[in-house]
């Protein structure tokens, strides 16, 4: 059976906020809960993890009346329970103790989204100890609940780890912090895992996050898996069965870096890079909207070409549009039909079938004007800014390796955001290994008489000229003085980046992470993933015995530094034609447009002293 991330943490979500009693295969409560109603009292990021998987609605049937922040001053409502789920802090600690201590409900069911340190435990349990002895009466259950990952549907979730690639490529970053970083993303893999009931066995390339985040879980899986029962206890019998554990293939973002700045002319990535899509709400400036599996057009056409969905649009809204014609003839409201009583009979259960289908109708009629307000506000920024013109040369740069200097010229000096253009500029650097000068100092001409901040320019360039030298070395010794130096200016992991040139560069429309994911799920010697490092956190440290290195069925692939809808789409369109079938969920420490992952990339090559000017991209909230 697929492995069900959304469903597992939703399962979890429904089971807190009926007091952790655990519920009935049919949806009823456990036994022992006699509570009708309850508060639910969170942080801003549970506010977000919460948020895809519930709405209000669904939180008033699980007896939910009131959602209220921690940080917010809140009355007392002494006779209700309250539900709090928190991240492990001791802002939130302290404010639970004092609320607590306050009585500002009847009872403190409190749930922590991970593991919570044993000082902070400490720290709530000596608040409760210096208050008046009801305090710590109030407090019915504390609790780990393992869900700190935002699901926004079910191949697809989010640490919310914002500016993971700045922190870790930043030149004066501490060791301290590259290590707490790492120790977070492992923390937030070891959530997703306890959430779905399986032990992965891990792969990555040699060097940089990837291996250290890598070596980071494997030691928290095998540290966990020491005590007796674990959380993962209960899976066990299943996963023995089935003989089969999931892969987790973690990258840097550094792997592929053009995907990241690219334009996309599907529909759903160009609804999250041009109208800022976060966590799965749209806000235009009239309306606002909810994009999940609940819109069956979405979940249907959002993979489709822009025209193509437009066209859609228009089918759909001309089949409604006879549908609602058949309807008013049937029941006499059509134009030139009378009622005339004859066969009352007849038009009695016309006008009933006609009552039954206006919800139908309706719900239609809402989802076919939400898409055409949001296709009419895409329209207007293609058209503002050139979009199809941007996607289709940055097409030809990277799948056919191409491209024709007046048209890039052209698109540098005409329509479009000064971000647009520097994301193409970007993107004609990573597609060729060596453009020519000329053309080159052109593209850097057009890109200073408009302006534009250089500094994600030149930091990718130099980055590509310091992988041009490392792949020219010949002496073991040179290539090291070449990371060495490179490290030091650059940042921590720029030994994965010049270990990864020839990933600049995708083999047709396949991405190279999609090819190396195919790669490591089949097992199968490949000279791109031989040399891949391995970890299983069941298997002994020694490393004695035969390592298990597929084929799988199953695989989570996590992007460290941010991650895209392109890469989704990918990897979901090689699930559709493998076979026998895979089963592929994607994940990142956040989510990101192009035009944020540009501001990352500007934001290093200022730490550089490269370029110069502010960068004119906001930086963006994670998702």
């Amino acid at each position: 059976m697929a492995l069900s991330l959304r469903r597992k943490q939703l399962d979890v979500i429904v089971r807190m906020l009926h007091l952790n009693q655990q519920q009935l295969p049919n949806g009823g409560e456990g036994q022992g809960e006699e509570e009708a109603y309850k508060l639910l009292v969170m942080d801003p990021p549970c506010v977000s993890l919460l948020s895809p998987v519930l709405k209000v609605g669904d939180l008033r049937r699980h007896g939910v009346t009131l959602t209220l922040g921690i940080d917010r001053p809140r009355q007392a409502v002494a006779d209700a329970p309250a539900v709090y789920l928190v991240r492990p802090t001791p802002s939130n600690v302290d404010r639970i103790a004092a609320d607590a201590a306050a009585g500002l409900y009847a009872s403190f069911h409190v749930n922590f989204s991970t593991s919570v340190p044993r000082p902070l435990l400490e720290r709530l349990a000596a608040a409760c100890a210096a208050s008046p002895p009801a305090c710590a009466g109030r407090l019915a259950r504390v609790a780990d609940q393992y869900i700190d990952f935002v699901c926004l549907e079910e191949g697809l979730f989010s640490l919310a780890q914002p500016r993971a690639y700045v922190a870790l490529n930043d030149p004066a970053a501490a060791d301290a912090d590259i290590t707490s970083l790492v120790d977070a993303v492992a923390l937030g893999l070891f959530c997703v895992f306890a959430t779905l009931g399986v032990v992965p066995v891990i792969r990555c390339a040699r060097g940089g996050p990837a291996e250290m985040v890598a070596a980071a879980l494997d030691a928290r899986l095998r540290d966990h898996l020491l005590a007796k029962p674990n959380l993962f206890t209960e899976a066990a019998s299943a996963a023995v069965a089935s003989f089969q554990r999931p892969v987790l293939c973690l990258f840097d973002r550094n792997f592929e870096l053009s995907v990241g700045v690219q334009h996309d002319w599907s529909y759903r990535p160009l609804v999250h890079d041009v109208l800022g899509l976060k966590l799965n709400k749209l806000k235009l400036p009239a309306e606002k909207y909810e994009l999940d599996d609940s819109d069956k057009f979405w979940v249907t056409n959002s993979w489709s070409p822009f025209p193509k969905v437009a066209e859609e649009i228009e089918a759909q809204l001309a089949k409604y549009k006879q549908d609602v014609d058949e309807v008013n003839q049937r029941t006499g409201g059509g134009s030139g039909v009378e009622f005339d009583g004859t066969d009352l009979i007849g038009n009695t259960r016309h006008l009933m079938n006609a009552v039954n289908s206006l919800p139908e109708l309706t719900e239609r009629k809402k989802i076919i004007d939400k898409h055409t307000n949001i296709a009419t506000a895409l329209l207007g920024h293609i058209k503002e800014r050139s979009l199809d013109g941007y996607c289709d040369c940055e097409n030809d740069m990277l799948v056919n390796g191409t491209v024709d200097r007046n048209t890039l010229l052209s698109l540098l000096r005409g329509k479009g955001t000064k971000e647009d253009k520097l994301r193409l500029a970007v993107t004609y650097l990573l597609s060729f290994e060596t453009p020519p000068s000329s053309e080159l100092e052109q593209v850097e001409a057009a890109l200073r008489e408009l302006e534009v901040d250089m500094s994600a320019f030149q930091y990718v360039k130099r980055i590509k000229a310091l992988n041009t030298q490392f792949a020219a070395a010949s002496g073991t010794a040179t290539k090291s003085n070449i990371v060495d130096w490179a490290e030091k200016l650059y940042g921590q992991s720029l030994s994965a980046v010049t270990a990864g040139v020839k990933n600049l560069l995708s083999d047709g429309r396949q991405l190279a992470l999609t090819r190396t994911v195919e790669a490591l799920m089949e097992g199968k010697p490949n000279p791109e993933v031989d040399d891949y490092l391995l970890f299983d956190p069941r298997a002994p440290r020694s490393g004695t015995g035969a390592q298990f290195k597929g084929p799988f069925r199953e695989a989570i692939v996590f992007m460290i530094g941010g991650g895209n809808y392109i890469e989704y789409r990918s990897l979901m369109e090689l699930e559709q034609r493998t076979q026998p079938s895979k089963h592929v969920i994607y994940g990142a420490t956040e989510i990101l447009s192009g035009a944020e992952f540009i501001h990352q990339l500007a934001e290093l090559g200022q730490k550089a002293g490269l370029g110069g000017g502010s960068s004119n991209i906001p930086p963006g909230a994670a998702q």
